[in-house]
């Protein structure tokens, strides 16, 4: 071992014990929870585009949802919390859906339009579901993993953003939570 050995070893240990100590710091100072809103989408701020062919070979976009509120679900066919969440989404569009108050738009992560066909036809929901090239929606919702679900408002706005399996009620009182905030 030479003289050099732990001046080398010195260079090369401080600037990863400075990296190491940056990231520490990020992971402490970031937000926590289950409903952290985590991604690219802001609360509060506009949603980003989403338009794209459904499964049954129409045009979801989701600018002309304007006038009602949306819940875009991002799942995935073979994901257990996904399967548990579907009779949630099924229930809260056929109680919101027909008088036009809401919708659900799912968005297919990493999985085939005919698996997503299938699984639609055996488990219900009549809503738009999107399959094919859903990657730069994913991103530009920041979609880590599913079940992921984006609540948007009447106007457009990201109401929340909702990380793991939804129930119907959950989306209801972030919706009713909306609706009273903004007429306070």
């Amino acid at each position: 071992m030479t003289a050099e050995t732990p001046k080398r070893a010195v260079w090369i240990v401080a600037p990863v014990a400075v990296v190491l100590l940056l990231l520490l710091l990020l992971f402490a100072t970031r937000e926590r929870g289950p409903n952290r809103n985590t991604g690219v989408v802001d609360r509060g701020g506009l949603a980003p585009s989403i338009v794209g062919e459904t499964v049954d070979g129409g045009v979801f976009d989701l600018d002309d949802q304007r006038g009602r509120f949306v819940v875009v679900n991002f799942f995935s066919t073979t994901c257990v919390p996904c399967i548990r969440e579907h009779p949630e989404l099924v229930s809260f569009h056929e109680a919101y859906a027909p008088s036009g108050f809401a919708e659900v738009v799912s968005v297919a992560f990493d999985d085939s339009a005919s698996n997503v066909a299938g699984f639609f036809e055996a488990n219900g929901g009549d809503w738009p579901v999107i399959a094919r090239d859903t990657g730069a929606i994913a991103v530009a919702y920041g979609v880590a993993l599913v079940p992921e679900s984006v609540i948007v408002a009447d106007n457009g706005e990201v109401v929340d953003k909702l990380i793991g399996g939804v129930t119907r009620a959950q989306i209801e009182n972030v919706i009713g939570a909306y609706i009273e905030e903004s007429r306070a």
